[in-house]
């Protein structure tokens, strides 16, 4: 007899409702699935490679940033656990514009204070956006030139982070070379996809998203000697939560000033226009999979999403702020769930199974210490990996966002502004470009209707 109590097919999985959320919990409500929790012992890694992040930016200790890492891994749960049926992760793509404004604050309590000041407005406007059902409004009347700049901006400036003097790539050239070629044809590749096609070894590969890459760059990196072998402990992971409250939260530097929040508002409106494109591919990978198994009702809420991840950044701001940030979507391994769950009931009784397995299994990989020593000395290289992943993406939509040459003209130097000048300088030339070719409307002309249609694979 089942644990879990069993739904009816064609059903949603068992929850019980607390207000707009559904409540579900392991082991009750959802089949706990091992494929997808070992997975996830795995895959922390790419969690782990924050740590870099917060090391270079904030000047933190490794085991302080590794706090902030499982606080974080800890508020991935409430995704599943109040209905929203995906694999939630980082803003990757607005990671680089968050270290573009933040590098622009002396280093030690006034960064810190920067980043508290934006993660704190950035969760509230996404509460706020979710709980009034407003969140589709805003967007839309961003003018589409400078939403094509700002995602193309974005991606321009996680190349930049790699490859500007004294960035990863000068730490690790090889490594990063060798890394990023197989990465790009893993991913990116269509001879890549044909081969899944055919052979079960190689679709196995490609769902393992990034991992291999990782795994490959532990071996590469200490034979160009760009970083040590990886000394392994065992045990317990030992974080710092006593340093990392006491010198990086508001309980240690104490609340930001007020005119740090107005000076984060354009960094913040850019960072949401990056994120809400992964609410819209969460909508669409998600509708994928409920044509595909009828047997399970999925309810995927844009508003609810957003009150979950803007709680999520409201909660680390004061707890914890995190550089990497708290998004909507892991992209990638939401994909290689869904794929998973395509398979049917047998393969995975429900999204939520998967989605919350996998997650309880990364929250299991950041406490055991053979897994954070063993990807220790390649936490730069993995994510200077995921930032030119990004980068390529972020371009690619950022093109196709636009809806006429005049866009792509004004998007490319809302771009470039944003990579040397900051969101501020972005928006401003942004406006101004619009009111100055399409006039008070700041929207595409005529030209939209001659514009070819652009579809970059």
């Amino acid at each position: 007899m089942a644990l879990w109590k069993r739904r009816v097919a064609g059903d949603e999985a068992p929850f019980f409702s607390l207000g707009p959320f559904k409540v579900r919990l392991p082991f009750i409500h959802y089949r706990f699935e091992w494929p997808d929790y070992l997975q996830g012992l795995l895959m922390c890694a790419v969690d782990l490679a924050a740590i870099s992040l917060m090391t270079e930016l904030l000047g933190m200790p490794f085991e302080a940033a590794l706090a902030i890492v499982m606080i974080n891994g800890f508020f991935y749960l409430l995704h599943h656990l109040l209905g929203d049926p995906v694999v939630p992760g980082w803003i990757t793509p607005a990671i680089p514009l968050l270290m573009i404004y933040v590098s622009t604050f002396p280093e030690g309590e006034a960064r810190i204070h920067a980043l508290i000041a934006f993660q704190m407005m950035l969760g509230l406007f996404a509460m706020l956006l979710g709980a009034s059902g407003a969140a589709k409004r805003v967007v839309h009347i961003i003018p589409s030139a400078i939403k094509a700049g700002v995602i193309m901006g974005a991606g321009l400036a996680a190349v930049a982070v790699v490859f500007k003097e004294g960035g990863r790539f000068e730490t690790y050239p090889f490594t990063i070379t060798i890394a990023v070629g197989i990465a790009f044809y893993l991913i990116f590749s269509k001879h890549f996809a044909g081969l899944k096609e055919h052979h079960w070894s190689f679709r196995f590969i490609g769902n393992l998203g990034v991992f291999p890459i990782i795994a490959l760059a532990i071996i590469i990196a200490p034979l160009f000697s760009e970083a040590p072998w990886p000394d392994i402990e065992w045990g317990i992971t030992k974080p710092d939560f006593v340093t990392m409250f006491t010198e990086y939260t508001v309980f240690g530097v104490g609340f930001p000033p007020i005119i740090m929040f107005l000076t984060a508002i354009p960094t913040v409106l850019a960072a949401y226009i990056v994120l809400f494109g992964d609410v819209l591919q969460s909508k669409s990978i998600l509708e994928e999979a409920d044509e595909a198994r009828q047997d399970e009702k999925i309810d995927y809420d844009p508003d609810r999403a957003h009150m979950i991840f803007g709680a999520r950044n409201l909660g680390m701001s004061i707890l914890g702020p995190d550089v990497a940030m708290c998004g909507p979507l892991w992209a990638a391994m939401h994909v290689v769930i869904v794929e998973r769950f395509k398979q049917g009931r047998k393969a995975m009784d429900s999204i939520f199974g998967g989605a919350g397995s996998f997650r309880l299994g990364t929250n299991t990989g950041l406490l055991l210490l053979p897994v954070v020593s063993l990807v220790q000395p390649i936490l730069g290289i993995a994510l200077a990996l995921t930032l030119l992943i990004q980068g390529y993406v972020s371009v690619r939509i950022g093109i196709q966002e636009a809806r006429c040459d005049s866009d792509l003209g004004i998007a490319g130097v809302i771009a470039a502004i944003l990579v040397i000048k900051g969101a501020t300088w972005a928006f401003a030339a942004g406006i101004l470009l619009c009111f100055l070719i399409y006039g008070w409307r700041l929207r595409e002309g005529k030209d939209s209707k001659e514009r070819n249609k652009r579809n970059v694979s």
